[in-house]
């Protein structure tokens, strides 16, 4: 059974290279939707609580909402830092409290302070689930994942590696040491 959990991000990027409208710099509202596969769990009659499914992703997701998304290569990339360099707002703001833990990953760098993520590919709507999938499958049982931004849309499914042992009294899952985060069950 599956669990299933959406969001909603805002982000800017462009295609680099791209000949069309999507070469120019634009902003999108984007829709991530993130399905969990597991057993229902016995204790709470759930596979995953998708409140907590959406705990888990919004952690890293956040870096990309409000943020500019841009690949490596990208020319705009040193002379958006410039920018932010002399606004006093590349190492971050005190206004700037929506941001998640920065990450390195192979295809992206998320630097939350300056609400920019960098990217190995050009950020397509194919792109983003590469990376979410990236970033949460240690996580989350993910058995799909859609992404639509604009008139794109994509979907991928993957098979779940298994299953991820939870609490009895609130269907999160236990930390390595058997505990459970939320309510403090032990195994």
């Amino acid at each position: 059974m599956k669990s299933i959990t959406s969001f909603t991000l805002q982000y800017a990027h462009r295609f680099l290279g791209f000949k069309g409208e999507a070469q120019y710099l634009h902003g999108h509202t984007g829709n991530l939707t993130i399905e969990v596969e597991d057993t229902i769990n016995t204790g709470v009659n759930m596979v995953f609580p998708c409140n907590e499914i959406k705990k888990t992703a919004w952690e890293v997701l956040k870096n990309f909402d409000h943020a500019l998304v841009l690949r490596e290569d990208d020319p705009l990339l040193p002379a958006i830092i410039g920018v932010y360099e002399k606004q006093g707002i590349k190492d971050g703001h005190p206004q700037n409290l929506l941001k998640g833990p920065a990450f390195k990953t192979e295809l992206a760098t998320a630097y939350p302070d300056a609400r920019l993520v960098v990217t190995k590919e050009t950020m397509t709507v194919e792109g983003m689930i590469k990376i979410v999938y990236d970033l949460l499958k240690d996580k989350l049982n993910i058995s799909k994942i859609t992404f639509t931004s604009g008139d794109n849309a994509a979907s991928q499914e993957y098979n779940p590696a298994g299953t991820i042992e939870r609490c009895p009294l609130c269907g999160i899952a236990l930390n390595e040491q058997g505990v459970c985060e939320k309510c403090g069950y032990h195994k």
